[in-house]
């Protein structure tokens, strides 16, 4: 189990629920990260003492050195405090709830000195995953997941002793906020309106993938590197109740699923104890009281992001850096008002023409798929 952790994206919604994990496990932070929250990063500090702090804006970075300066917290900053927090020798485990492609370089550095990764950053895998799961199996470093979906199939596969009797992998997807829309709804969509999730509370880029479907496509590829498994053998259904977190269809017919209240401190604190279960602060599942279970299949015709998701899974190679650098632009300038909801599939689809895949990269490869996806 856990003792030591370094949070990645602490001032972030998974990174709060991390240390309401820690907290009520009597876990130790070795290191906390931000990108430029300087105000909530003093307190988080302040109260769970980690041997460093680091912020990725210089200015920001001088800041919290001052404020932090009667404790013995130390101050980094830039890409080389948050590699240097992914490395420290006192931590156990690096959870990384960065969001981007930030998080792939830290990431790499922990596998490379053995650590756990509780891995929610899902760019990571998208982007990489043959050479991150190449790296972690030669360092003998864990990657477990936080993400619920992908913690649900962990948790539904390890009764699994033959992942040969694996029928399919099935994704459960809420829908968003956009479920049952067509197109033409679609249109006028504002910011405020991709961010009203039905079930979660999440950041606003993530909130907006799961609008678009495009989280659920980044899962899919996800879950190809994380279980091994070709894309035929996984499936995506629509449940909006987001009580079964996903299943696992084995080769009898049997499912298995795991199920549990939209809460991300019990997938966290999966990822954090495994093997072990203790008791946590994540809320109880009251089976009588919460209402029927629904099934559907999700909509490729009108949420076009999807399919291009599955597109780039087929594809493999830098496709998934194409498509992810590619979305997180677009995302990032439907959220500053800039284009409508539908765009962020336009822009993506048009990244996705004009950038060459290159199969077997290197992670120069895949840095430069990144940046020229996000030119385009």
């Amino acid at each position: 189990m856990s003792r030591c952790i370094s949070i990645l994206g602490s001032t972030g919604s998974i990174g709060r629920q991390s240390l309401d994990v820690i907290a009520a496990c009597g876990m130790r932070a070795a290191a906390l990260t931000a990108n430029r929250s300087v105000r909530e990063l003093e307190e988080q500090a302040r109260r769970f003492q980690p041997e460093l702090a680091v912020l990725m804006e210089e200015d920001a970075a001088a800041d919290l050195k001052v404020r932090l300066a009667d404790t013995g917290v130390r101050v980094a900053a830039g890409m080389e405090g948050l590699l240097e927090a992914a490395s420290l020798p006192g931590a156990d485990t690096v959870l990384t709830a960065v969001v981007g492609m930030v998080g792939l370089r830290p990431t790499l550095a922990a596998i490379r000195e053995g650590k756990r990764i509780a891995l929610a950053n899902k760019e990571t895998l998208v982007c990489a995953g043959e050479l991150v799961m190449s790296a972690a199996e030669a360092s003998g470093a864990e990657i477990l997941p936080v993400d619920s979906e992908h913690s649900a199939l962990f948790q539904s596969l390890e009764g699994c002793r033959d992942r040969g009797g694996v029928k399919r992998l099935i994704l459960t997807c809420s829908g968003g906020p956009f479920y049952g829309r067509t197109a033409s709804e679609l249109k006028g969509m504002t910011r405020e309106d991709a961010l009203q999730h039905p079930n979660w509370s999440m950041g606003a880029k993530i909130t907006v993938d799961s609008a678009t479907l495009m989280n659920k496509g980044l899962e899919f590829i996800e879950a190809m590197h994380l279980y091994h498994m070709p894309p035929e053998k996984i499936s995506i259904v629509i449940h909006r109740e987001s009580i079964i977190h996903s299943l696992v269809e084995y080769c009898d017919n049997a499912m298995i699923a795991q199920l549990g209240t939209p809460d991300m401190r019990l997938p966290i604190q999966y990822a954090l104890t495994w093997p072990e279960r203790i008791p946590g602060p994540a809320s109880p599942l009251d089976l009588w009281n919460c209402g029927p279970l629904t099934f559907g299949t999700p909509d490729l015709d009108t949420f076009r992001c999807l399919p291009l998701a599955l597109e780039a899974a087929r594809t493999g190679g830098t496709a998934g850096a194409i498509l992810n650098g590619a979305n997180e632009a677009a995302v990032a300038r439907f959220l500053e008002g800039k284009i409508g909801f539908l765009d962020i599939a336009e822009q993506v689809a048009r990244a996705m023409d004009q950038v060459p895949v290159v199969q077997r990269p290197t992670l120069e490869d895949i840095l430069e798929a990144d940046r020229a996806a996000r030119a385009v």
